[in-house]
């Protein structure tokens, strides 16, 4: 934390209103709100009404919507607070460049990397749950925080785990990194009973309270597979020694393996503001009102391998893993377009994973991102491919 009793953290959330930024909110508003923190910058989409009360109530300099045909009414419900007004991507921009020394980077999607670049270049910590930075740019963003001098904190609860487990000065002997899964609402399901789930069954996740995109792509698991390619880029490890284990209580959120034997975990109730209070109060830890685990009643916990005949998310992350290159960006554009498609009933739910890794088959020789605009290339192209074959289906 920023030193200084009269001193307060300067920060900004890139994703406000969803999920994320929601709890983030909470875990300020838990640690002293205003008192203890500057709001800079808030950013949403289409939720005006919310971000206009999320920035008025915190006292935000800035409040940015996504989405350029809502800048009237958000200028509108913000009339007389003497808040900044900007919309599309160069208002993102403008959020990031804002001088918060703490930024949470919180929109979901490709949408979320240029203006977490932003931030990153300038040298302020990224609390980061944009799974896009490292899974479509991940050796590129980190140089870009290694060379600026900014921290990268993660906010996922698995990668937080890891990051609250992981002894720095152990590095040398990580033997491996174990990520859990719930399994989602059809762990136990055949693929046969998979294959004509609704997008509003597979957003029911049992245990997490989670935005539209990430429930559904628990569901389908291609969120632990996004964070099998995180891990690499977060903790320098090798795609061999990532694991992942099904976990259905979600009460440990990940484990680090040692070359001793011993393995160290994280375990607490299936809350996000555990992980964004972490982040923000690192490394410190601050009282937060969640709830506590009670071993008694928990009684039991469980694990079991993942299946990835039923589950191939997990197949073709361990292929983008040994390919390299741009395939982590080529599978996350494909597979957003992909979730996309089955939101709005164009494919089913075992489609998803098949327009992925054909996309991915038909792209492996795309050449290695040298600058991010190669990035964004290689995105847009996966994306187009992806459009061709679900149009084929």
């Amino acid at each position: 934390m920023t030193s200084g009793a009269d001193r307060k953290r300067r920060l900004s959330i890139l994703g406000s209103t969803g999920s994320i930024g929601t709890n983030t909110l909470d875990v300020i508003r838990q640690l002293g709100g205003r008192e203890r923190f500057e709001v800079l910058a808030l950013t949403g989409s289409s939720n005006i009404a919310l971000l206009a009360e999320q920035a008025i109530a915190f006292g935000a300099k800035l409040a940015v919507t996504a989405d350029e045909s809502q800048y009237a009414a958000l200028k509108d419900a913000l009339a007389g607070s003497g808040i900044t007004v900007a919309a599309g991507p160069s208002g993102l921009l403008e959020a990031a460049a804002m001088d918060a020394g703490w930024v949470m980077a919180a929109i979901v999607g490709t949408a979320g990397l240029a203006p977490t670049l932003t931030a990153a270049r300038r040298g302020a910590d990224i609390a980061l749950a944009n799974k896009e930075c490292l899974v479509s740019a991940g050796s590129l963003f980190v140089d870009t925080i290694g060379k600026a001098g900014g921290r990268l904190i993660p906010v996922d609860s698995e990668h937080s785990a890891i990051f609250q487990v992981l002894e720095e000065d152990q590095r040398h002997a990580i033997e491996r990194i174990v990520l859990t899964a719930s399994g989602g609402p059809f762990r136990t399901f055949t693929r046969e009973q998979m294959a004509d789930v609704t997008a509003e069954k597979a957003r029911a996740h049992p245990n997490w309270s989670m935005g539209l995109k990430i429930s559904i792509g628990s569901a389908s698991m291609f969120n632990k597979a996004l964070e099998m390619i995180e891990a690499k880029h977060l903790f320098n490890v090798r795609p061999d020694q990532i694991e992942v284990i099904v976990h259905p209580q979600s009460i440990i959120h990940s484990m680090v393996g040692y070359t001793d034997g011993s393995v160290l975990a994280q375990l607490g109730c299936p809350d996000m503001r555990t992980a964004i209070g972490y982040a923000l109060t690192y490394p410190s830890r601050s009282p937060l009102d969640v709830e506590r685990l009670d071993f008694a009643k928990l009684a039991r916990l469980d694990f079991e391998a993942p299946d990835e005949v039923r589950f191939p998310a997990l197949r073709l992350a361990r292929l983008a893993l040994e390919r390299d290159g741009l395939q982590g960006a080529i599978m996350n554009a494909a597979e957003e377009t992909a979730f996309h498609a089955y939101v709005g009933s164009r494919i089913g739910f075992l489609d998803m994973a098949e327009v992925v890794e054909t996309v991915m088959d038909r792209m492996v020789d795309v050449a290695p991102a040298k600058v991010i605009d190669d990035v964004f290339a290689a995105d847009a192209e996966a994306r187009a491919r992806a459009a061709e074959v679900i149009a084929a289906r």
